[in-house]
This record gives C-alpha cells, sequence and structure tokens, in this order.
C-alpha cells in the first residue's frame, strides 16, 4: 500500500496518511477545469522547490490560471472546490522493507472534506527520494508539469482514465520510442548500460547520455521527437528500495514508458537493460 505524509500543511498532518488518495468523479474533472490551481510553497523562505517551481509554473503552465499560496492560505482554500493545488508529498510503501521515502508533486481537486489524503488526485507523479537535494530534480518541472497538464486534458475528455494503473496505461506508447531520441544523464543508468557501446548492443534506436544542461534546453525548446528520461531512486546505497522511470516528450508531452522495479545485487538504482530491451521488442 502507498502510504503518504504531506509535506504541507503540517499544522494539519502530523500522522502518517493510511490511504491512497481517491481519483476524480466527472463532475470534480469538469470542476478543475474551470478552477484556479494553487500552488502551495514551503514554509522555508530558501527552499529550492519554491524557486524551481515558481519559474516553472510562470513558463509552463497553461490548462488553468494559477497563483501562490502559502499553507495558512490552504488550510482556508482546500474545501473549496473552485480551486485545485499543487503541492508535494512524502510518500512510503508497505512493501518497501528499506523504509525509503519519496518527494510526490501532486495536482488535487479542491473539495468539501477535512483530510488531504481525501482530495481527489487528478495527477501524482513521483519526484525525488526525500532528503535529495532540490537541485537534482529542479531542472525536470517543466516537463513534469507538461505531462500533468496533458493527463488532465486526457481525463477531462474521457474520465473512464483515471484509476490506480494510470501511469502504467502510456505505455502502450512504447512502439513510438524508437522513431524518438531518448536523452538521459549517465547518474541515471545503471552500470550493465553505462555506456553508449553497452547501450547499443542492446538497443537500435537513438540514445544519448547528456548533460543536465542539453535536458534543459531539450524542454524549454521543445525539441522534436526527443524524449528525456526522469529517474528517481532511493537516496544512499539502498536495497529493496523502489526505482521509478519515467520517458517523457519535450515537445508534445506525452509520456512513452512508465516502469519501477525493486532495487537489488541484480537491478541497480537506475535505468536497467530489462528497460531498454522492453522498448527494443518493438524494433
Amino acid at each position: 500500500m502507498k502510504k503518504a505524509i504531506a509535506v504541507l500543511p503540517l499544522a494539519l498532518i502530523s500522522v502518517l496518511l493510511s490511504a491512497q488518495s481517491p481519483f476524480p468523479s466527472e463532475n470534480e474533472i469538469s470542476q478543475f477545469s474551470s478552477s484556479t490551481t494553487c500552488v502551495v510553497l514551503e514554509d522555508d523562505p530558501f527552499s529550492p522547490f519554491n524557486v524551481y517551481i515558481k519559474k516553472a509554473m510562470k513558463e509552463f503552465w497553461t490548462i488553468t490560471p494559477f497563483e501562490f499560496i502559502e499553507q495558512d492560505e490552504f488550510e482556508i482554500r482546500m474545501k473549496k472546490p473552485d480551486y485545485s493545488f499543487i503541492m508535494l508529498t512524502e510518500t512510503t510503501y508497505d512493501k518497501d522493507k528499506s523504509g525509503s521515502a519519496f518527494n510526490f508533486i501532486n495536482l488535487v481537486q479542491g473539495k468539501n472534506i477535512n483530510r488531504i489524503s481525501a482530495l481527489p488526485e487528478i495527477c501524482a507523479i513521483p519526484l525525488s527520494s526525500s532528503g535529495e537535494d532540490d537541485l537534482d530534480y529542479g531542472y525536470k518541472l517543466g516537463a513534469i508539469l507538461l505531462f500533468m497538464q496533458k493527463h488532465a486534458n486526457l481525463i477531462i475528455e474521457d474520465p473512464s482514465k483515471t484509476g490506480r494503473r494510470y501511469l502504467k496505461f502510456y505505455n502502450e506508447n512504447i512502439p513510438e520510442v524508437l522513431s524518438k531520441r531518448i536523452l538521459v544523464k549517465q547518474e541515471d543508468l545503471s552500470p550493465a548500460i553505462g555506456d553508449m557501446d553497452k547501450i547499443k548492443a542492446i538497443y537500435s534506436g537513438k540514445v544519448e547520455i547528456v548533460s543536465e544542461e542539453e535536458i534543459v534546453k531539450a524542454i524549454q525548446e521543445r525539441s522534436p521527437s526527443t524524449v528525456v528520461l526522469h529517474k528517481v531512486g532511493p537516496a544512499g546505497e539502498v536495497s529493496g528500495g523502489y526505482c521509478f522511470k519515467m520517458l517523457i516528450g519535450t515537445d508534445d508531452a506525452i509520456m512513452y514508458y512508465y516502469n519501477s522495479h525493486t532495487i537489488d545485487n541484480n537491478n541497480p538504482d537506475g535505468f536497467l537493460p530489462a528497460d531498454l530491451k522492453r522498448l527494443a521488442r518493438f524494433n
């Protein structure tokens, strides 16, 4: 079971939330369409997240009007369906014996309830390991926000696309990856595919091992026929924790691949040969 500790607001959350947020009804999806999206900032005035999310929202968010609010204002507005919210939550999993926690970025709809965990969840994406330096994920926020809007538009058009496995739904796009350029950072690859020779032995498509700056440029310029790897794993050397892997298009904001695995000696933290083989099946 997935459990979430809301990073905000601290006044409301002091214990582990035992239930995953519900998915929105058709009426609640309609409410989102006409809502103002409130980005709930962290209390820390020096928070790198606040800096990165402000910049990314102004550059990439277009689906609804938006504003930035403090946590005390969230407590007031969370019960109002006129508002939707982008917020951070800290999440753990019952089956993860390593006890690793992850930061998720959540898009939820306001509702007249008293529990944050009961707010209808439009989209939630693994962002980083809890405790990881914000600098390690800030550069990918643009691509993630574009995808969240793409997913929101999808369920607005077809409310049946909500559900517990909605990220895996995007794996129907895997056959298209071969026509794309995949941009990855060296540190996001497992050692077994840690250089281009090892990658080419498995996958015939175009893969480029690039710097963070090149990924930022591809996202900002909406580079055509390009996907970037978003990999989230636990902090430090952990066995038994989860590793999440997503490929997101820079020009169309489509998720082309989603997978996760449990980290062990044979499957380290990183994009695996098994991931490349799954993509290569459609060659």
